[in-house]
Parts: C-alpha cells; structure tokens; sequence
C-alpha cells in the first residue's frame, strides 16, 4: 500500500515552495497570518537569510513560524539550557520553532533516596 502525501490546505510542498508570501500567509491561520503581514523581527530576517546559505542554523528565534522554504533543513534552537536540533517537515508548517524544542523535561519519579525510610502501616 503505498504512503499517501501529506498536504497543507490541498497543497503539496512544490506548490506551497512556489507561492509568494501574502498568497502563503492566506492559508495559514490567523495569528501567523497577522505576523506575516506585520513582519518579522530582525533575527528572524536573518534566520531567513542563512537558511538560503546553509542547511543546519542556530537560532534563538522561537517565535518564527516555520515557512516551507525551511522544509528539510536542519534548525538549533534554543531552549533557555541547550540546542535542541529539530529537523523540519511539511508537517510543521505553519506552527512555531519553539513547539518542537521544549523548554521543561518531563518528570521521572523514581524510589525514595538514600537514607528515607518507608512508614509502617498500622
């Protein structure tokens, strides 16, 4: 059986690769549309321009929505500690960098430390 291909709003990523960024912006939902259309910031601009350059990139900029100009590329990003590599797919379009670099770990709790002792039940 062969893997059905995933698209965005009924378009493929050659398609979504070739529209320019206000047809783009119109399919994405309405906050990222509304940070399109105001810009983005001056580190987002340049996370643009080193990704035309290069494939992987280190980048503080968690706010930028992922384009599908960055499909197949490698980002660092950072979450406050470490930089987590997240390797984009047509799937993460138009979401966020920073929902795929968390910033809390997830709690393990373990047996009680050295030197607890257990109550006794009555």
């Amino acid at each position: 059986m062969a893997r059905k291909e995933f698209t965005y709003r009924g378009k493929n990523v050659e398609e979504l690769q070739a529209l320019s960024m206000d047809e783009l912006s119109l399919l994405f939902p309405s906050s990222e549309r509304r940070k399109m259309r105001r810009g983005f910031s001056k580190e987002e601009q340049n996370l643009l321009k080193k990704l035309a350059k290069r494939d992987r990139v280190k980048t503080h900029a968690r706010e930028m929505i992922i384009l599908p100009s960055m499909i197949g590329k490698t980002l660092l990003v950072h979450n406050g500690k470490e930089w987590i590599p997240v390797l984009v797919t047509i799937e993460m379009v138009a979401h966020r960098l920073g929902q795929f670099a968390l910033t809390r770990k997830m709690t393990k709790h373990g047996s009680a430390g050295v030197g607890v002792k257990k109550e006794k039940k009555k």
